[in-house]
């Protein structure tokens, strides 16, 4: 996903927790590049603005720690 797309999204709301902790695959590259937190990842569904301008509805997974911030936003599929 763009940086353009990302900074039209909309989030519709509040994401669920897919996994937290050592349940996370990725856990020791997030450690490694942005640091020791409790992480979590996390799915919502938002708004997402694309390069040709239309808007639809799609499903986004990310990760996310205390102290750290969202990182890593992708978006899985469209659901509209």
């Amino acid at each position: 996903m763009t940086t353009d797309a990302l900074r039209d999204r909309q989030r519709n709301h509040a994401g669920r927790t897919i996994a937290v902790g050592k349940g996370i695959r990725d856990l020791q590259r997030l450690r490694r590049l942005y640091g020791r937190g409790r992480w979590r990842k996390l799915k919502g569904v938002a708004s997402v603005r694309l390069r040709s301008g239309t808007i639809r509805k799609a499903e986004l997974h990310w990760y996310e720690a205390h102290g750290i911030g969202r990182k890593e936003i992708k978006r899985k599929r469209y659901v509209d």
